[in-house]
């Protein structure tokens, strides 16, 4: 590799932590934000929709989603997700990040006021954000705290959860409040008052504008110095993206600049492998494997206990049973009970694997978490009739948010951080996307399959509509065996922990590299490279 370009790559690595990192985070995590906001309330307002819409009158119970629209309302997304991991991230790599990524926000604005057609498209948008924002994050950030970085950026989801929390529990206390009415089975028509069709609309809608303040923001970030010098390969250009945003004035690396880079002919081709070629199956195949696997089988769970804590809440009774509450104050009650999950557990992970994933390193992390939530999970399956019991059900809930927070602190931050972090640059966006889609993959099939498996198996208690499943406690014992096979998957990732992205995929050699670190330390010790 040409001296210049390893000047440019060794500033990104040796470039201190300042304001410009945590805009960085902002920007890039707002997709996150969106997808996580959606996710929680698309879980809450399946409930009102039901009772909305499919309440047959004279019924002893409101109305419940059919399985054929639920799978519509809860999986499309995804759909739309997987299509946009593959697609976007295939796009990163040829047209470069910046230029594809203010395409995959656009998507998310605007869609969140209808269910199924336009889920789609919003999905489509957060799919093209999973790879584009860990590359982007993963190239800006030094390798000393990358892991923290890329991590802060996904713990934005974290907050959209919280986010939509809380704009479910003002709303539907407000309209609570202002139009009160009876339980369903003191007065079931009364129960459920006109106006608790506007409180799904506006919950849904409020998602979209945290992504449109954010638009201009990302439309300013300059693409990626790495993507410019090893896969544009014009490391002058990099040089000036990166005195954009660097503090410092990198005059003296732009002059240093030759430019006479490398030409295709002199490039090796241990370097210029393509996705399916045998070099990449003899050098990342393993890790493509590993990364693909392990998203996939997490995302089974976690999805799963995700879209369906209603129904979990419901089945150990913590929350009231449905015809003893009106539509609104039924909506409510899953709000609040979410939400308080997503402040003992989700958040709290996320900050823990911020705070220790630098540390710890990421195989670290992923298999400690995978192995909890594995423990966790057997804990409440085995002895569930135990939980269910009235006495016993804050136990319940503690233990269900600790399978979340070592969900968090671990492989749900960690499947999104090692694929951004492997593979060569000019494949980096392509292969996080196809390990993303994978794990969209297996949300569908949590999504599709824990509908129906969670179902009783006595017919009489089964949700209309629905073929009697395996219970609730099996359906547990077979997520904790999922976790368990995720765990062992963990073991074809290497770690990156402390290590540069190029050392890590092989795009530079390691002698030449410390060498022009030492020359580039010993010319600029009184020089940082904030970004």
């Amino acid at each position: 590799m040409a001296r210049e370009q390893l000047g440019v790559l060794k500033a990104l690595d040796a470039a201190k932590t300042q304001w410009y990192h945590f805009t960085a985070i902002l920007v890039a995590g707002m997709g996150f934000f969106t997808d996580a906001y959606d996710l929680f309330c698309i879980s809450l307002v399946t409930k009102l929709l039901g009772r909305i819409y499919y309440t047959v009158p004279g019924s002893l119970k409101p109305g419940t989603l059919p399985p054929n629209v639920a799978n519509a309302v809860n999986g499309v997304a995804f759909c739309g997700t997987l299509a946009g991991q593959l697609f976007f991230g295939w796009l990163g790599d040829k047209l470069g990040r910046k230029r594809v990524y203010g395409i995959t926000l656009i998507l998310m604005v605007g869609v969140m006021a209808t269910l199924c057609f336009f889920r789609f498209w919003l999905g489509l948008g957060i799919g093209g954000d999973y790879p584009l924002s860990a590359t982007i994050m993963s190239e800006y950030a030094n390798k000393k705290t990358r892991g923290a970085f890329i991590a802060a950026v996904f713990a934005m989801q974290g907050f959209g959860n919280l986010t939509g929390g809380i704009v479910a529990l003002i709303v539907s206390s407000a309209f609570d409040h202002a139009y009160k009415g009876p339980a369903y089975n003191f007065n079931p028509a009364a129960s459920l008052p006109p106006q608790a069709d506007y409180v799904w609309r506006i919950i849904l809608m409020f998602g979209a504008i945290p992504a449109a303040l954010t638009y201009y923001w990302r439309m300013k970030m300059p693409e990626t110095a790495r993507y410019t010098a090893l896969v544009a390969k014009d490391a002058k250009l990099a040089a000036q993206d990166m005195s954009k945003v660097l503090q410092v004035d990198l005059q003296a690396e732009s002059e240093q600049v030759r430019t006479d880079i490398e030409s295709p002919a002199q490039e090796t081709s241990k370097n210029s492998f393509g996705l399916f070629s045998k070099q990449f199956m003899k050098r990342h195949g393993r890790h493509l494997v590993g990364t693909t696997v392990c998203w996939f089988l997490l995302d089974i769970a976690f999805y799963s206990q995700n879209l369906f804590q209603k129904d979990i809440f419901s089945a150990i009774g913590w929350i009231p049973a449905a015809p003893t509450m009106s539509a609104l104050k039924e909506a409510f009650t899953f709000a609040r009970a979410q939400t308080l999950i997503v402040l003992c557990g989700l958040i709290p992970g996320y900050w823990f694997t911020v705070a220790f994933i630098d540390y710890l390193g990421r195989r670290t992390i992923q298999i400690m978490g995978f192995f909890f939530m594995t423990v966790f999970m057997f804990a409440l399956a085995i002895p569930y009739h135990h939980w269910t019991l009235s006495e016993n059900r804050i136990g319940f809930v503690v233990m269900y948010s600790l399978t979340f927070f070592f969900a968090n602190f671990g492989p749900n931050a960690t499947t999104f951080i090692i694929p951004a972090e492997i593979f060569p640059a000019r494949l980096r966006s392509t292969c996080h996307g196809i390990s993303a889609a994978a794990g969209k993959a297996g949300a569908i099939v949590g999504a599709f399959g824990f509908l129906y498996a969670a179902q009783s198996t006595n017919a009489a208690k089964t949700d209309a509509g629905y073929p009697t499943g395996i219970g609730m406690r099996n359906s547990l014992i077979a997520l904790g065996c999922i976790n368990f096979f995720g765990m062992l998957f963990t073991f074809l990732v290497p770690e990156s922990k402390g290590k540069s992205l190029e050392e890590l995929t092989g795009e530079i050699d390691e002698e030449e590299y410390g060498q022009t670190v030492e020359q580039h330390v010993s010319s600029s010790t009184s020089r940082t490279f904030p970004v």
